[in-house]
C-alpha cells in the first residue's frame, strides 16, 4: 500500500489507497441436507487519487502491479467528476469491539452441527417443510491510507445463522424464516428455530381478510422490508443534495410521528455493521436523524458532504466501487407499548412478517405496495390465522405521521437494524 501510495503522489494532488481482506466459510443446506461447505479468502485493493482537480479511481483483486493500477487511475481522472474534498487527515477513532478470535476457531463439523440441529427442529414440528439455510463465519481485515497523513485499521469477526422453510401444498405456498449474526459466535440456534416454529403455529389456520383500510402491526421482519427502504433513500445525503428526498428541506421539522425516534449507529459492541471508522477514514459517530418526529440531519460520505457544505458523518461505504453515502446501522428506538397490548387494541387488522415486492413502488416519493408474503389476520384482539393473496401499499410518510404506539422490545433484524415493533392505525388492505 505505502508503494502505491509513493508512486501516486509523485503524479497527483492527493491520494488514498484502500484494502479489504476476508475469509470466509460457510455451511449450506437445502432441501434439507449438507449441499456444500466452502471457504474462500479475498483480497481487494482500491485507489482514489485527485488528479488536475479530477477524482481518479481504479482497483484489483489480489497482489496489483502498482504501475498499472496508478496508470488506470490516473486515465479514470481525465473522465472523472470534480473533486469537492480532502481526504481526511490522522484522526483518533473510537473504541468499537468488534472483533472475537472464538469465531475463527469454531469448526466445519461445528457449523454443520447447527445446520443440521436447525433443520431437524423446525422439520420435527412439520416434516411436510422443506429447509434451507447454515452457518457461516468470516473475519474482514480493512487499512486505508492516504496523502493527508490520514491512516486506519480494523479487524472484525463476523458469524451468521439462518433457516429458511417452505410448506406447499397444492396452491398454497408458505415461507417461514428467520437469521440471527453478531461478531460473537452463535452456538445456540434455539432463538432463530422458536421463531420461525412461531409462525408455523400462527399460520397452521388462515384466515380470510376484506378489502377495505384496516390497522397493522409491523413486526421487526416487517418493518425491514416494508418501511426501511424509504427511509434509507430519504435520508441518503446523495439524494438530498440532488433535490430527490421528500424531506430533504425538512430539516428541524416535525415529518412523523412524536413517538419515532431514528439514528445510525456504527459504534455499538459486537454488531456486523459496527466499526471504528468508515470506508473513507472518517470516525464512526452515533448520527440522528429522527428526533422524536423531528428530521435532524442526514449521512454523508466525504464527497457529498463537501457538496453540500458540511461535514462526512462517517457513512462511506464501499460496494465494488468508489465510497457512496450508506447506512451502517439504522436504530428505531424502542416506545414504551408492549406486543400483545397492540394486539389486543386491534378489533380487525393484520400483523405483518414480510412484505414482498415493496421496493418495487416509488421508493423515494416514500409509496410502497407488495404482497403479504407471511402475515396474520387479528380478530377481536387475537391472533386467528394466516392470510393468503393479500396485498397492502402506503406512504412511509402517511403511516408513520400517525403511529399508534412503537413496541418496547427492539430486535435486530439483519445486522443493519434494530427496531421494535410499530403499530399502524390504518394502511390499505387488499384481498382477492
Amino acid at each position: 500500500m505505502e508503494n502505491i501510495l509513493s508512486q501516486a503522489k509523485k503524479i497527483a494532488e492527493a491520494v488514498e489507497v484502500f484494502t479489504v481482506s476476508s475469509e470466509e466459510t460457510t455451511a449450506q443446506f437445502e432441501a434439507n441436507r449438507l449441499k456444500h461447505v466452502n471457504s474462500t479468502q479475498t483480497t481487494s485493493l482500491a485507489l482514489r487519487i485527485i488528479k488536475d482537480g479530477k477524482i481518479g479511481y481504479a482497483s484489483a483483486s489480489g497482489v496489483s502491479d502498482a504501475k498499472s493500477l496508478v496508470d488506470s487511475a490516473v486515465e479514470a481522472a481525465r473522465f472523472g467528476m470534480p473533486a469537492s474534498f480532502e481526504f481526511p487527515p490522522l484522526n483518533s477513532y473510537p473504541e468499537v469491539n468488534i472483533f472475537d478470535s472464538g469465531v475463527k476457531s469454531i469448526s466445519i463439523e461445528e457449523m454443520a452441527a447447527l445446520g443440521e440441529k436447525m433443520i431437524e427442529t423446525v422439520t420435527g414440528y412439520n416434516e411436510e417443510i422443506i429447509c434451507e439455510g447454515g452457518a457461516g463465519k468470516g473475519i474482514v481485515s480493512v487499512r486505508i491510507i492516504n496523502s493527508n497523513g490520514g491512516e486506519a485499521e480494523y479487524k472484525k469477526s463476523i458469524f451468521s445463522l439462518g433457516i429458511h422453510g417452505s410448506l406447499i401444498r397444492s396452491t398454497d405456498m408458505l415461507f417461514v424464516g428467520e437469521s440471527d449474526s453478531s461478531c460473537h459466535p452463535i452456538k445456540e440456534t434455539k432463538q432463530v428455530t422458536d421463531e420461525v416454529l412461531k409462525q408455523l403455529e400462527l399460520a397452521k389456520n388462515q384466515a380470510p381478510v376484506l378489502t377495505k383500510k384496516l390497522p397493522v402491526i409491523f413486526t421487526p421482519n416487517g418493518v425491514a422490508s416494508s418501511l426501511i427502504p424509504s427511509l434509507t433513500a430519504a435520508f441518503n445525503g446523495k439524494i438530498v443534495l440532488e433535490g430527490a428526498s421528500p424531506i430533504g428541506n425538512k430539516l428541524g421539522k416535525a415529518v412523523f410521528d412524536s413517538k419515532l425516534s431514528l439514528h445510525d449507529d456504527p459504534t455499538i459492541a459486537y454488531r456486523p455493521n459496527s466499526r471504528p471508522t468508515d470506508d473513507e477514514g472518517v470516525a464512526s459517530q452515533r448520527t440522528p436523524l429522527i428526533e422524536e418526529g423531528v428530521v435532524k440531519s442526514f449521512f454523508y460520505d466525504i464527497q457529498t458532504a463537501a457538496l453540500a457544505k458540511t461535514k462526512s458523518t462517517g457513512n462511506g461505504s464501499r460496494s465494488g466501487g468508489m465510497p457512496t453515502p450508506t447506512p451502517s446501522a439504522f436504530i428505531i428506538e424502542a416506545g414504551d407499548t408492549n406486543f400483545e397490548d397492540m394486539v389486543s387494541d386491534i378489533k380487525e387488522g393484520l400483523l405483518i412478517e414480510h412484505l414482498m415486492g415493496a421496493e418495487q413502488g416509488n421508493v423515494l416519493g416514500g409509496d410502497f405496495s407488495g404482497n403479504v408474503l407471511l402475515g396474520y389476520k387479528v380478530e377481536s384482539g387475537k391472533i386467528v390465522g394466516r392470510v393468503k393473496n393479500t396485498m397492502v401499499s402506503g406512504n412511509i410518510y402517511q403511516v408513520l405521521k400517525e403511529v399508534a404506539a412503537i413496541g418496547s422490545k427492539p430486535k435486530w433484524v439483519g445486522g443493519f437494524l434494530q427496531t421494535p415493533h410499530i403499530y399502524c392505525p390504518g394502511l390499505s388492505v387488499a384481498s382477492k
